[in-house]
């Protein structure tokens, strides 16, 4: 919960890490992951470029191409 002029706002867990510049990859990476974790990470770009992102991974592995996509943004 964080208190702002306007009130308070909640937060579920994922979007609080986002707002942190924590991005959270759990489970297979698969196309709709790597599209998720993509757009993540093009957005945090864009807020700050010169800011560092934390990217934790709990993965077994999945897709190559899906992959390679995060790898690439």
């Amino acid at each position: 919960v964080e208190q702002t002029n306007r009130g308070e706002r909640a937060y579920d867990i994922f979007s609080r890490l986002l707002k942190e510049r924590i991005v959270f990859i759990s489970g297979p990476i698969d196309d709709h992951m790597a599209n998720l974790i993509v757009a993540q990470l093009i957005y945090l770009e864009s807020e700050d470029p010169e800011k560092d992102i934390s990217v934790y991974i709990n993965s077994p592995g999945g897709v190559i191409y899906s992959g390679l996509a995060i790898y690439d943004a």
